[in-house]
């Protein structure tokens, strides 16, 4: 990523978030134009934003409620102390969250390094989760895979094969069922948090999709409002494959092709779904949905076809013995 565009001044940060998070200038307006940065290397910004922390410390250093109790249990010394460690690290703003008094250590320390320092009526976990959400978005490094991300069921699905394979189809069939594209083609990727991805659709091709006859529709004007989304979470993904159903191995047969493929160092089960006339690969993207919620939840339908049999051969046996 260019360094010129891993930046975010206070001012910018300010202008988005003022009226959502109730953000109101306290002191350090002339420090508006610090900025926020992030090193290219990053896959997530998690030093960007967070609550009050002097050990590994935030650019921006939200205080709320239990902050605010640990300073005012201090002695006006230690206090002191704190704030100035505080900003030694030399945050780029202090945000004090829970409609809280600004503590008077952390407002001289302020004045004297030209901090920036706001307040915000709202808790400081939503101050913080909706600064780490949109600050991710924006710096966190990115990875386009070629394919559909689309929703099924609430849960992300990146649909991914060679060219030609029917993706694109596959998709607008999952749409006419009232599933949501968020994006085909070039889906974007990145980390809102260690281990969780999030995908979008970049703006020139948002609410578009090609179709193989069709040429370019616009899905959102075909299917109305519910028929996109602007980003979701990634869940799993489908690997089309073009695939003899007798090549498949007994264990392939019994558990399906899953292996686990790597986003952004961010391991996501991948499903492989042969292709072939007459599959109605709509419903078995479905039942791999449904599936795999089952076994997130610790159900594997395999597993238990398995002991069962396991059962039966091991009765039979005591039987005929």
């Amino acid at each position: 990523m260019n360094s010129k565009l891993d930046e975010l001044t206070v001012d910018a940060l300010y202008a988005r978030h003022a009226e959502g998070l109730e953000l109101e200038w306290i002191s350090g307006r002339s420090g508006g134009s610090q900025a926020l940065r992030t090193e290219e290397s990053s896959s997530w910004p998690a030093n960007l934003v967070g609550h009050m922390n002097l050990v590994r410390p935030h650019q921006v250093q939200v205080i709320g409620r239990s902050e605010t109790q640990y300073l005012d249990a201090l002695s006006s010394v230690d206090a002191d102390s704190a704030s100035a460690r505080l900003f030694k690290a030399k945050p780029a703003l202090i945000i004090i969250a829970d409609g809280l008094k600004a503590p008077k250590s952390v407002i001289a320390a302020a004045a004297e390094s030209r901090t920036p320092v706001l307040s915000s009526r709202v808790a400081s976990d939503t101050v913080v989760q909706a600064l780490q959400h949109d600050l991710a978005r924006r710096f966190a490094r990115r990875h386009v895979v070629h394919g559909v991300f689309i929703e099924v069921m609430g849960v992300g699905v990146l649909i991914t094969g060679e060219a030609g394979v029917g993706k694109s189809e596959l998709a607008l069939e999952l749409i006419s069922r009232g599933h949501r594209l968020v994006a085909d083609d070039s889906p974007e990727f990145y980390l809102t948090a260690p281990g969780i991805l999030e995908g979008c659709c970049p703006p020139e091709l948002q609410d578009f999709m090609e179709v193989r006859g069709l040429g370019i529709v616009n899905v959102h004007e075909l299917f109305g409002d519910g028929s996109v989304k602007r980003d979701r979470n990634l869940g799993l993904i489908v690997r089309l494959l073009v695939l003899d159903e007798g090549s498949l191995n007994p264990e392939e047969r019994l558990e399906g092709i899953r292996r686990m493929r790597k986003i952004l160092d961010v391991p996501v089960p991948e499903y492989t779904l042969p292709v072939a006339p007459g599959r109605n690969l709509s419903v078995l993207v479905e039942c791999t949905v449904r599936n795999h919620l089952l076994l997130k939840k610790g159900y594997d339908a395999a597993h238990q076809f398995a002991e069962r049999q396991n059962r039966l051969m091991h009765g039979n046996g005591e039987e005929n013995g």
